[in-house]
């Protein structure tokens, strides 16, 4: 599965591996493979992209919500008449 799409889009602060122009690189996908090219001196290669591992659960990223875990506030509001 290819992570960019089919139109080759500027990738903002890359360097070219080749000549070391600044913003010149090029990313793209052809054939779901992905590819990066330097618009400058030609630079073509082929990026492979390790697979990603699940996130671990914790309690920020855990997307069920147990009813223990909910607590019922009353909020209790001072007559006018008092100063504080």
């Amino acid at each position: 599965m290819s992570t960019y799409s089919t139109i080759k889009r500027f990738l903002a602060g890359a360097v070219c591996p080749r000549c070391e122009a600044a913003d010149a690189i090029v990313v793209y996908s052809r054939e779901e493979r992905d590819f990066r090219e330097c618009v400058e001196c030609g630079f073509v290669d082929e990026m492979h992209f390790a697979p990603q591992a699940r996130e671990p659960d914790t309690r920020i990223s855990d997307q069920t919500i147990k009813a223990d875990d909910e607590q019922v506030v009353k909020i209790v509001s001072l007559p006018s008449g008092r100063p504080r």
